[in-house]
């Protein structure tokens, strides 16, 4: 009895050390080494200084710049540290509620606006946090960025496709607009040529 006592104490011992030892610290050497943009959270660097990640969205307000999906975190949208769901089904009424009056806002903004709002313009993802949009989310709001910033459409276009993510072996998934990156390449420029615009109004309910 002893000696299976012993046995089981050995394995045990063996086990932690290579699954909680030797394993995570093999992993992260790995991924320090192959992957290690990845492995640091995909920061985005600016001057020295992080201003974000390419994984976690964050809440845009002002007109000239490309707005996010809603989010329903709490207490503040795109709240990295609590990251959650509306958990409203679509049978919910207050699901209809609340994607009539993101519509309206989005209307509201851009009274030249035509043509369907995109889905994901008017729904919060799962995780509150998502940091891209359509393609068709993005250009519907080209008209009101090129309005309000300055910027001209042919432009904006461009910035688009220069942060857009094909999808995955070109056909897993479908491509996105990285609306954080979209918006600190169009910060660079407004920083070397300002925008005019003096009255910024209010982004779209979360």
């Amino acid at each position: 009895m002893i000696k299976d006592i012993k046995t089981a104490l050995l394995l045990f011992l063996v086990l932690a050390v290579m699954t909680g030892l030797i394993y995570p610290l093999a992993m992260t050497g790995i991924g320090q080494i192959v992957f290690p943009h990845q492995a640091n959270g995909s920061l985005i660097h600016q001057h020295g200084r992080v201003v974000g990640s390419s994984l976690i969205g964050q809440y845009f307000r002002e007109p000239q710049y490309f707005w996010s999906r809603p989010s329903a975190t709490s207490p503040v949208p795109y709240n990295g540290a609590g990251s959650s769901a509306s958990n409203l089904g679509p049978n919910n009424p207050a699901l209809a509620q609340h994607v009539a009056a993101r519509i309206k806002a989005l209307k509201a903004a851009d009274h030249a606006g035509k043509g369907p709002v995109p889905v994901d313009l008017v729904t919060s993802s799962a995780s509150g946090l998502d940091p891209d949009i359509s393609i068709a989310a993005a250009l519907y709001q080209v008209p009101r960025v090129a309005r309000t910033g300055g910027i001209s459409i042919v432009t904006l276009h461009r910035l688009i496709r220069e942060n857009t993510t094909e999808p995955l072996l070109g056909f897993i998934g479908e491509p996105v607009v990285n609306v954080v990156k979209l918006n600190l390449a169009l910060h660079a420029r407004y920083v070397t040529a300002p925008v005019a615009t003096k009255s910024l109004t209010k982004g779209p309910p979360s």
